[in-house]
């Protein structure tokens, strides 16, 4: 079976700051999965990222260019390997609080990228929104430990496979549809005392007398208990 070529999901977030560089970045998954190491080819470069990885057990290989729109800091720029996916944090180069419109030079749509609403924060927001994947990565410096891959020049030889504590990067995003089924309960709720309006017309139609025989066999009920105990 001859092996296909196959243009990987690419999803993204950012956060931006006028002050701090580490809190200026784009966070940027590439889907491909069951890609070893040894199998990866990354040339990052401060406008562009071309990325190749080769999965024998999909007998396809994943490839994938992008032009940035604005330059990033290739020396502190980070990333991590599974076998999933190829996650990056790429550090912007310029630091400025506005958010980048879109993360491609071109603003024609791509079918293949999409926002990643796990990770997103809006602009006017991110101030108060804690920087998980950043605390995830705590301690890792420049981009060391990737040996054995090639083709990563524009990353001066270095790497960054380890560390981040990918459980983290969620930023609370995952659990709105928690919030929605919430709300559902509460309507149901609402509810209820219709339920009850429904039971107390079936009764009417009696003319009433059910309720008070309900009443009146109550206490008979209760002394029978009380003969047995």
């Amino acid at each position: 079976m001859s092996s296909t070529q196959t243009t990987p999901e690419v999803t993204w977030a950012q956060r931006s700051s006028s002050s701090d560089p580490e809190k200026n970045h784009i966070f940027l998954t590439i889907a491909a999965p069951d890609v070893p190491k040894e199998r990866l080819e990354i040339n990052l470069k401060p406008t562009s990222l071309t990325f190749t990885g080769h999965s024998e057990s999909k007998k396809t290989t994943y490839h994938v260019e992008l032009e940035f729109y604005a330059e990033i800091d290739v020396d502190n720029s980070k990333t991590q390997h599974t076998s999933r996916d190829v996650f990056f944090v790429l550090r912007k180069k310029e630091l400025k609080e506005e958010y980048w419109p879109r993360l491609l030079k071109e603003s024609k749509k791509m079918h293949f990228l999409k926002t990643d609403f796990d990770k997103w924060v809006d602009e006017d927001e991110q101030d108060g929104a804690p920087d998980d994947a950043m605390a995830g990565m705590g301690g890792m410096g420049g981009m060391p430990g990737m040996e054995g891959m090639g083709g990563m020049g524009g990353m001066g030889g270095d790497g960054g496979f380890g560390g981040i504590d990918f459980s983290k990067l969620g930023g609370g995003g995952g659990d709105m549809p928690d919030l929605g089924e919430g709300g559902d309960d509460d309507d149901d709720d609402e509810d209820m005392p219709g339920l009850g309006d429904d039971e107390a017309d079936k009764t009417g139609d009696s003319k009433g007398k059910a309720p008070e025989k309900k009443s009146d066999d109550a206490p008979a009920e209760k002394s029978k208990i009380e003969e047995v105990s």
